[in-house]
């Protein structure tokens, strides 16, 4: 190597697409620098990293999920107990929802979840469970046959839309309310092609529904026609077919 090719080498630097030259030159080469077990590592609770890790949920959510068939997600409390009605009531839903020729999708905890769940893998159906990260760890339920955990809610909320054609809402806490509230907003603004919300247990949802019309629509909050997103019922039947019919199926 001449003189002249030496200095140029020490010159110029090329680290994939990028350029360096002169004072900018760094040691070493990507290889070692990514291999180097040394060094600070807080910069993995940064937000440049977290966007990563939010991409890779979605990334794993879309490539777990893209082949449903058709799907309806099942909402409800993971505080109901199995033998109850509440927890019957799911899992004669999961079974008639496959019998419609749905896949069935729950958070993937106990209680309502878990019974849609079963219902669902009893009638020998794809039974989804969307998990996530909790403080509480709780766990993917034994019916679950396609599962995949999150770390943050609104990764978790967009699997629940994107892959179901229709929601059926069954008792259930702040949780189930947030999942609700945030479907009929997504429905009412027209960010997502409207499909079926259903409410099941109409004792048990009454006195909301009655808030929303006399307090909600009453004082101008919302218009009576928001009243028409969504129905509730307390017949496993009425359920699937209202799905089913809004679904086009």
């Amino acid at each position: 190597m001449s003189n002249s090719e030496g200095l140029r080498a020490l010159e110029e630097q090329r680290l994939g697409p990028v350029l360096r030259r002169r004072e900018q030159v760094q040691p070493g080469t990507t290889d070692q620098r990514l291999l180097d077990t040394e060094g600070d590592s807080q910069w993995v609770h940064t937000d440049p990293w977290r966007v990563m890790r939010i991409q890779s949920e979605f990334v794993e959510g879309f490539g777990a999920l893209a082949e449903l068939p058709s799907a309806i997600s099942v909402f409800g409390s993971a505080r109901t107990r199995p033998g109850t009605p509440e927890y019957e009531s799911g899992v004669a839903l999961g079974k008639a929802l496959v019998e419609a020729g749905f896949a069935v999708i729950t958070g993937g905890g106990p209680g309502a979840m878990e019974a849609a769940n079963r219902g669902a893998r009893e009638a020998r159906g794809i039974s989804v469970g969307l998990g996530i990260e909790l403080p509480y760890e709780q766990g993917l339920n034994p019916h679950v046959d396609i599962g995949v955990n999150f770390r943050y809610f609104f990764v978790r909320k967009t699997m629940f839309v994107k892959y179901a054609q229709g929601f059926v809402v069954l008792p259930g806490g702040l949780g189930t309310l947030d999942e609700l509230f945030e479907a009929l907003t997504l429905v009412q603004t027209r960010k997502v092609t409207r499909f079926p919300i259903v409410l099941f247990g109409t004792e048990y949802w009454g006195g909301l529904v009655e808030w929303l019309r006399s307090t909600v629509v009453g004082q101008g909050k919302a218009s009576q026609k928001d009243l028409l997103l969504f129905h509730v019922t307390d017949d496993v039947e009425e359920a699937v077919a209202l799905v089913t019919k809004e679904t086009g199926r």
